[in-house]
């Protein structure tokens, strides 16, 4: 099933930020630096494992749990 990694990046987003739009932009920020561009993946995107970990591990790192399967 494509689109798993825009699905969990957004939830990480949602989670982090709370709604408030500069929150949005530094979580954003933060993914960039961490590696993973939001903007680069989209609902098509192929579900890679590699990247689906570190999703889950930027997610602990970020205090937040999410629950895409």
């Amino acid at each position: 099933m494509a689109g798993k990694i825009k699905r969990q990046i957004d939830a990480i987003i949602i989670a982090v930020s709370k709604n408030n739009q500069t929150l949005i932009n530094i979580t954003k920020t933060k993914l960039v630096l961490k590696g993973l561009n939001p903007d680069k993946f989209n609902d098509q995107s192929p579900d890679d494992p590699m990247i689906l970990e570190k999703l889950n591990l930027i997610a602990t790192e970020f205090g937040v749990k999410t629950e895409i399967n």
